[in-house]
């Protein structure tokens, strides 16, 4: 397994060797799934700092937010025995990852329907990720919570009626793979007949693509770092010369659809590097992969996984603040002193210090405890105000009758709010009805809304100025739209029980609305505002899909990344001789480096990349 860092990593990157982590096999046999842990607050009076997980073993460490980057933080640090307090704004863990009760929803001593801020899925090119998942126990499990994981092996391109569908395997391939496959002709050969089986687009605009992927996989780091990082995707691809479907397929598909970036603003280098190597082809060909290219849990997301996390953590000595909002990063004489906290519902505030601190806050909260002094210390801190966040929030729709629409995901490619979809309950190991609401739901229809600045077909208005009841009557009959035929309804008004969307989202409809939970997006140029996870403060560090990692995109797996990649960090400046937690890579295919080195020749003479004619 290729568990360590890549010696070939380009210096503007930051990257080093790190040791690996030998596995602790000392904790014991499967933990039983809990509740998730919400410890009480502390005591202390207003004003009066306290120490943070203070304990007889280990130095202190506060780790600020309880999301997936703020869990694999307190993980990794509470193996290697430091004291972990973990502070988060909720009254749960699990940040935008968690699973939400709907309230008034359980009956009968059913469990309440689960909601959720949008679907959760685990790409195959995640590594970080599931090895962090593999050391969660969970009852019955041998690979622990990884076990929960179950495969998608379809991917459904709707259009609206009456168009039909793309209905397409999406599975690894089974041949094994011979190294003459990755030549370019040949691989030029295989991409264009598998892009024209599928996206049946015209031939010369197909060519043109496979050309512009060519460019890319061939293009040294350099090259993409300083070339490709400051050009739109949209510009790449010469998406305004082309078809409708060519800018909807190659366009908008693959960026405002998977990430919430438009096609005309996304750096190339990160859609290009992550979501068409890592994800599509590295994916496919099963090269550095972890499993399938899509996987998905196999009930909601606390139940299968975040629950028996923080249980695992508690046991490993995790102590958690919940319902906190962390107001200001304190900072004197080239330190943290000390960080100000407050109930998340308003109250006296009090200051909190440790040994180290980890900011594991999504940028757009963490920036805002950052100070004058602090932005001052280290230039990195202040460039953070220069990356930018974006909606993408889903709606779950619950349903009397089960639909199966695809065994896997949906893209809606003729929605004007760029909606994905997946019907859930066919990947969950539970009785719907049994387990959860009134008994008469069977089935979650769960839709990510990624697009709200761009009118709806009801009302002619965004999402944003929308009420909340018009975006869910929108986001049903975008759906409707594309996934139902004549003869064959797959969504019915009578078969809707009842819909959620996280309450994050508010003020819908008005003058300003809000919100709390944004995703990270990637517009040409940001790379160089993204911050290491190490700071010029000796005992301040950076988690977040926002700190500069190899996934280079917003994902739980950058997310984890990051968290691995602070707590190195923190050892070295701790002098540790902890073992460093290892770091997966994206894979590199060895066919493709001798024509990077010679790419690195051309663009350091200021000649253009072999295969690019423009």
């Amino acid at each position: 397994m290729d568990s360590a860092e890549d010696p070939q990593a380009p210096a503007a990157s930051g990257r080093t060797r790190r040791q690996f982590l030998s596995r602790a096999a000392a904790l014991g046999g499967a933990l039983a799934v809990a509740p998730a842990v919400s410890a009480p607050r502390a005591a202390a009076a207003a004003g009066a700092p306290t120490r943070a997980g203070d304990g007889p073993a280990g130095r202190t460490v506060a780790v600020l937010g309880g999301g997936v980057s703020g869990l694999s933080a307190a993980h990794e640090l509470a193996e290697r025995s430091y004291r972990v307090t973990v502070y988060e704004y909720y009254d749960v863990l699990g940040g935008k990852a968690r699973s939400m009760d709907v309230p008034g929803s359980a009956v009968g001593g059913r469990r309440p329907l689960p909601g959720e801020h949008g679907f959760r899925f685990f790409p195959g090119f995640y590594r970080n990720l599931p090895d962090t998942l593999r050391r969660i126990p969970y009852r019955g499990n041998p690979g622990g919570v990884h076990d929960n994981l179950r495969d998608g092996t379809q991917a459904l391109l709707a259009f609206d009626a009456p168009r039909p569908g793309l209905l397409i395997p999406f599975q690894t391939l089974t041949r094994p793979l011979d190294p003459a496959d990755l030549a370019p002709d040949a691989l030029h050969r295989t991409l264009t007949g598998a892009l024209d089986e599928v996206l049946h687009l015209p031939a010369d605009e197909l060519a043109y693509f496979v050309d512009r992927v060519l460019v890319h996989l061939t293009s040294c780091d350099l090259r993409r770092e300083q070339q490709w990082e400051r050009v739109p995707w949209w510009d790449f691809i010469k998406a305004e010369r082309m078809s409708h479907d060519y800018q909807r397929f190659l366009g908008v598909g693959l960026t405002r659809d998977l990430a919430a970036t438009k096609a005309e603003q996304a750096s190339t280098r990160t859609v290009a590097r992550t979501i068409v190597e890592a994800f599509l082809l590295n994916g496919l060909l099963g090269r550095g992969v972890d499993g399938q290219p899509d996987r998905v849990l196999n009930g909601p997301t606390s139940e299968a996984w975040i629950d028996p996390w923080t249980a695992h953590l508690a046991s490993l000595g995790v102590e958690f603040r919940t319902g906190t909002e962390v107001r200001e990063v304190q900072y004197a004489d080239g330190r943290i002193t000390g960080v100000q906290v407050a109930p998340a519902g308003g109250g006296a505030p009090e200051t909190v210090t440790a040994d180290f601190y980890l900011s594991a806050l999504p940028v757009e909260h963490a920036r805002a405890t950052w100070g004058p002094q602090l932005r001052a210390a280290d230039p990195q801190l202040a460039r953070c105000d220069a990356i930018r966040t974006d909606w993408m929030t889903g709606v779950q729709f619950y349903l009397r009758r089960p639909v199966r629409l695809v065994h896997g995901h949906a893209v809606c490619l003729d929605s004007p709010w760029s909606l994905t979809t997946i019907d859930q309950a066919q990947f969950w190991d539970r009785d719907f009805a049994a387990d959860y609401g009134d008994g008469t739901v069977t089935d979650c229809l769960s839709v990510c809304v990624s697009e709200w600045d761009l009118p709806g077909i009801l009302y002619g208005r965004t999402a944003k100025e929308c009420t909340r009841e018009q975006v869910v009557r929108e986001v049903w009959a975008q759906c409707q739209r594309a996934f139902n035929r004549p003869g064959q309804a797959w969504l019915t008004d009578e078969n809707l029980h009842s819909w959620f969307m996280d309450p994050a989202v508010a003020g819908l409809g008005g003058p300003a609305p809000t919100n709390r939970e944004q995703l990270l997006i990637h517009p040409a140029g940001t790379l160089y505002n993204r911050p290491s996870a190490a700071t010029a403060v000796g005992n301040f560090f950076l988690a977040g899909d926002y700190v500069r990692t190899d996934v280079d995109l917003a994902t739980m797996e950058g997310a984890n990344e990051s968290a691995r990649r602070a707590v190195n960090a923190l050892l070295d400046a701790d002098g540790s001789t902890a073992a460093r937690c290892p770091i997966w890579l994206l894979f590199r295919p060895p066919e493709l480096e001798p024509l990077k080195l010679v790419d690195e020749a051309r663009y350091r003479l200021g000649l253009p990349n072999t295969f690019d004619l423009g």
